[in-house]
């Protein structure tokens, strides 16, 4: 059958023909980037030059950096702790142990 022909010559590894290419995936990224887009208008309208937005690219790719080889130099929190810190509630103690109504 000619299904079976085209999956045996389909190499592994090989995206499908209907996937995006490079070029394709660069041209939506210029017409809807918001990044990229802000960049165009900022300098566009004399706010800030090209090598003023390379200077902080060049910042916050460090930063970002920085924070990533942080965040992998220390061991994982404990289990228990994982909860920990992940919203606050104005006038709220975690330590207060509370009373049953039932």
């Amino acid at each position: 059958m000619e299904w079976e022909r085209l999956l045996r010559e389909q190499q592994p590894g090989l995206h499908c023909v209907s996937d995006p290419g490079v070029k394709d995936i660069q041209e939506v990224r210029s017409k809807s980037d918001c990044i990229m887009l802000l960049k165009d208008r900022m300098v566009n309208s004399n706010l800030a030059s090209v090598e003023e937005l390379k200077e902080i690219d060049v910042k916050v790719r460090r930063e970002s950096e920085d924070a990533a080889q942080f965040a992998t130099a220390y061991p994982e929190s404990p289990l228990e702790e994982l909860g920990y810190h992940i919203y606050s509630i104005r006038g709220a103690n975690q330590w207060i142990k509370f009373k049953s109504v039932s």
